[in-house]
């Protein structure tokens, strides 16, 4: 009996390590277009896809990803790539369908990343609304911003909102305020704008008579939650964006109870790698390293670019007026001869439709050989991560991978009439 176990275990190895790349693909995709496309995974706690922003079925992709995880109820929260008060404002637009709104808050919240302010974004913003309406209240959506704040626009006027009325006499507070209702104040957070003295000194002010402000504060939970992340970015920001996003999510836990209520996150992929490339540990990263879930509980979903096209830089003039656009077909996108990520040709030949998912981390799986398929890039002119990533298995940073075939470029928000 005994020699009959091994026996079956050795063949059983063979086999799922003989097993080719191109033969287990072909057994482990769906086509995300299908109306009945499932998602094949429905235990976790967060999942997350991302791939190279400014294309435009990235766009599409991501809404019918949510679309197969809400239809059973699976998803509670939405984490899209932006900061807590901006998306206060996005579910404000979910329940009033304020479209000016909408594209106010898909302009500024393209701060974050310039490619997502874009014509394609406001659409699929539209198209979440008409989603989320059609589910049952009790399964409805709620937007959650965790992210650095890029731009202090909407956390200044949700500030305001939180305090009473005589709150609104404060000298500092009046500044903030005249600040706000200036259409051309310059609110960005990563040098001294404008709007970001107007800020500092609030903050100061803040801290200076914090009994007085007390009094005039509606929601002190929800102030004092703003006002940390404001502090993060008043001084010399950068490389503190993983952990502020890290931190934002464990201090919002208390509030959300996240670990019972599954998230879906869309945000760039470097965010959802479940293993570090060198030193640097991604936001899913810390939520396995440091014991918030176990690595299955934790779903990486990265999107990968094939005879397509990415928006690459909108243009504007001296005094900041809007001129234009460019585009990428080459170099940006993921499969270029001169930049492409390794294994993607696999992809290509086993996909079936534009929006071919492929699921990586099934049991008997080729992708775990301590090879980095779908993660280095190789690149002949420049560096890549191929040092950082080596030995290391695909399926140690990513869960499924979706190949999005012939998209065009996003095209910039101020192009909509």
């Amino acid at each position: 009996m005994r020699l009959f176990l091994i026996f079956l275990f050795t063949v059983t190895t063979f086999h799922i390590q003989a097993q080719s790349k191109p033969a287990y693909l072909k057994t482990h995709r769906y086509d995300v277009r299908d109306a009945g496309f499932s998602f094949p995974e429905t235990d976790f706690k967060i999942i997350g896809f991302g791939a190279y922003h400014g294309s435009v079925k990235t766009e599409e992709v991501s809404l019918n990803l949510l679309k197969a995880l809400t239809k059973e109820g699976k998803i509670k929260y939405y984490f899209p790539e932006t900061d807590y008060s901006t998306a206060h404002y996005f579910n404000t637009y979910l329940k009033t369908g304020d479209e000016t709104l909408l594209k106010d808050l898909v302009y500024h919240s393209g701060v974050t990343v310039p490619q997502e302010r874009t014509i394609e974004v406001y659409k699929m913003w539209k198209q979440l609304k008409v989603l989320n309406d059609a589910l049952p209240k009790e399964n409805q959506i709620t937007v959650i911003g965790i992210d650095i704040i890029m731009t202090y626009g909407y956390s200044v006027k949700h500030i305001l909102s939180l305090l009473k009325e005589e709150g609104h006499a404060f000298p500092a507070v009046k500044a903030l305020k005249k600040a706000m209702e200036n259409p051309d104040t310059d609110f960005v957070s990563y040098y001294d704008s404008p709007g970001k003295l107007a800020v500092k000194a609030f903050v100061t002010d803040v801290d200076a008579q914090p009994e007085v402000y007390h009094k005039v504060i509606k929601d002190h939970k929800v102030f004092n939650h703003i006002l940390s992340n404001i502090r993060t970015t008043l001084g010399v920001f950068t490389g503190k964006r993983e952990a502020t996003i890290f931190n934002n999510y464990i201090a919002l836990n208390e509030v959300y109870d996240f670990k019972e209520n599954p998230q879906y996150m869309r945000i760039g992929f470097a965010h959802l790698e479940k293993e570090r490339e060198g030193k640097n540990a991604s936001f899913f990263t810390q939520l396995i390293e440091k014991n918030i879930y176990k690595r299955e509980e934790v779903i990486a979903v990265i999107g990968y670019l094939t005879q397509s096209e990415v928006l690459w830089d909108q243009l504007y003039d001296e005094k900041g007026n809007y001129t234009g656009y460019t585009k990428e077909a080459g170099f940006g996108i993921g499969d270029y001869e001169d930049e492409y990520f390794r294994g993607i040709q696999h992809l290509k030949d086993a996909k079936i439709s534009d929006m071919t998912l492929f699921q990586l981390n099934d049991i008997e799986t080729p992708y775990s050989n301590n090879e980095p398929d779908l993660i280095e890039v190789i690149m002949k002119s420049e560096p890549s991560n191929g040092n950082l990533v080596a030995g290391k298995s695909t399926t140690a940073f990513l869960d499924y991978a979706i190949l999005i075939s012939n998209s065009d470029a996003s095209v910039p928000i101020e192009e909509m009439e």
